[in-house]
């Protein structure tokens, strides 16, 4: 419609002013139609010869940065200079936004150091909170502290506030930092800076997520003395962290005292709550849950559906779970990528390969992208499904289509194949394909190793397994304790003790245990030779000593 009143206001004569455009562009904007919103841009800059001043610039720059086109949000900045106007603080504030939007992380730093050093725009807390809040999500929390500490000794006017305290805090507790989060936290109370409910559901999430429950709670308790009382994101982070400790009785809890304290729990609320008894394997209290939803008139999203259909497939319910997939677009809910992958996976696992091939078809009939987890589901369902053959034809299909794109060129597909062909005992075709990846660009890493010097002890070639032992180090690639327990595992089937003895010291220096089948063959094989005695001495349990 707006669109249509744009066109009307283009044919009128004489043409409305730019003022009168301009609304009609904010008013595209705020619809979210970026593309209306360019397009009628360039026919009034263009075709109809309005003269577009600063505001109907910065419209269309932020046009093009919400559209994830910010190279074209700087083009305009040209015409800026061009025209002899200067660019506001909110066009270089867009700007920025637009450049860590896109995950151009460099050049957004890089913009921001020119607006310091030729002082192209006065910096405001708006600049400073852009800045920081995408150097943040792009998990440079240090840089992000540095320039708060710069703010803190900057003009009075740019002096940090609550919001930009959170940006941090939240950076810091999604990183793992909590006590620096708890410090600075400390330090907006000195500084007079009050915190809000943003910044105590960051810091209670983060200490959940560690399970320092008694920490959160007392943070809870000054959080209500200060009277900021907790809403649903902070209710939601302690349900959330509960489920995951597998502390249900608890969970349950808090969404009573949400009621009493009148939040209303959510579809996020109760999706923590399903993925917690799913985690459990407690399909019938997860189904419940879900099922109650319709009664508090809370519409399940694409997230409930994916946590019950995945904790039905892991427990290889596969009907329920189809049945589920199939009633999700009649309920109005469109299954996405994680959907089909957690299906096909199912499928794989229940041994109905045929069903899974038909699927994958149909993921990409209804015009959805296969993920990497997509590839990885099918690569592996197919090699556990005896079909090696069909595997690798889908590898040499997705060495032909990727080209040089990284997601259909990934060092785990040829791994996951490299295993079918292992436990097929193909080894020969296991070992070409690893012996092509240097040709492809693609590095083998611990996994990839692993599994041939796994294959080669399975087939008694001992000598060359240890080689790709000797090899793997030479690459830099670090053995893990997984590699080590097929190699002895392996030495000790062949009857090769004294290798044996010298891998598990090696081992062992490392800090790495024997599993308990290695564990279990030692036991066997200890009669047999004295070192071996030793081993079993020095690696059984405690409760065996």
């Amino acid at each position: 419609m707006l669109l249509v009143c744009m066109m009307d206001m283009s044919r009128t004569r004489p043409l409305p002013n730019v003022k009168q455009f301009n609304q009609l562009l904010s008013r595209v904007v705020n619809l979210k139609e970026y593309s209306s919103a360019i397009y009628l841009f360039k026919d009034i800059s263009c075709n109809l010869g309005v003269s577009a001043n600063e505001y109907t610039m910065n419209i269309a720059i932020n046009s093009y940065c919400l559209s994830n086109q910010a190279d074209f949000g700087f083009s305009i900045l040209g015409w800026f200079f061009k025209r002899g106007c200067v660019p506001m603080t909110s066009t270089f504030n867009v700007l920025l936004k637009g450049l860590f939007k896109e995950n151009k992380i460099n050049e957004a730093q890089e913009l921001f150091r020119k607006m310091v050093k030729e002082e192209l725009c006065e910096l405001s807390v708006v600049t400073y909170g852009t800045v920081i809040d995408g150097l943040c999500k792009a998990g440079n929390v240090a840089m992000a502290i540095e320039l708060l500490g710069v703010m803190e000794k900057g003009r009075r006017i740019c002096k940090p506030n609550t919001h930009i305290y959170n940006m941090v805090i939240d950076g810091l507790c999604k990183d793992i930092m909590i006590d620096y989060a708890l410090k600075l936290f400390a330090e907006m109370f000195e500084k007079g800076i009050p915190p809000d409910v943003v910044t105590y559901s960051a810091l209670i999430c983060g200490l959940c997520n560690l399970s320092r429950w008694s920490e959160a709670k007392m943070l809870i308790e000054k959080m209500i003395g200060c009277k900021i009382y907790p809403d649903v994101i902070t209710f939601n982070s302690l349900v959330d962290a509960l489920c995951k400790e597998g502390l249900m009785v608890e969970a349950e809890d808090i969404i009573d005292i949400m009621k009493q304290q009148n939040v209303t729990p959510d579809v996020v609320t109760y999706n923590a709550l399903m993925d917690g008894y799913c985690l459990q394997g407690r399909m019938d209290k997860a189904r419940y849950v879900f099922d109650s939803m319709s009664n508090k008139n809370i519409a399940p999203n694409v997230r409930s559906y994916n946590i019950l259909i995945n904790g039905y497939c892991k427990k290889k319910k596969i009907d329920d779970a189809m049945h589920l997939f199939r009633d999700m677009p009649r309920k109005g809910v469109e299954p996405n990528a994680a959907t089909y992958n957690t299906v096909l996976q199912g499928l794989f696992r229940c041994g109905r390969d045929s069903c899974a091939l038909k699927l994958f078809d149909e993921l990409q009939a209804v015009g959805l992208k296969p993920t990497f987890y997509t590839y990885c589901n099918m690569l592996d369902g197919l090699c556990s499904n005896g079909q090696v053959e069909r595997a690798l034809l889908l590898l040499e299909a997705l060495q032909c289509k990727g080209g040089g794109d990284h997601h259909h060129h990934h060092i785990s597909y040829y791994s996951i194949v490299m295993d079918g062909l292992c436990k097929a005992k193909k080894l020969d075709a296991a070992r070409a394909i690893f012996n092509g990846l240097a040709s492809k660009g693609l590095q083998p890493n611990v996994v990839t190793y692993n599994i041939l010097i796994k294959g080669c002890c399975q087939n008694g070639l001992l000598e060359e397994a240890n080689d790709i032992l000797l090899k793997m180090e030479e690459a830099s690639v670090l053995p893990d304790e997984i590699t080590y327990n097929a190699i002895v595992k392996g030495n000790l089937k062949g009857g090769k003790y004294e290798e044996a003895t010298k891998l598990f010291e090696k081992m062992d220096a490392k800090g790495f245990s024997l599993d308990a089948s290695s564990f279990e063959l030692l036991l066997g094989t200890s009669e047999q030779n004295p070192a071996i005695l030793k081993m079993v001495q020095k690696s059984a349990p405690s409760t065996l000593k």
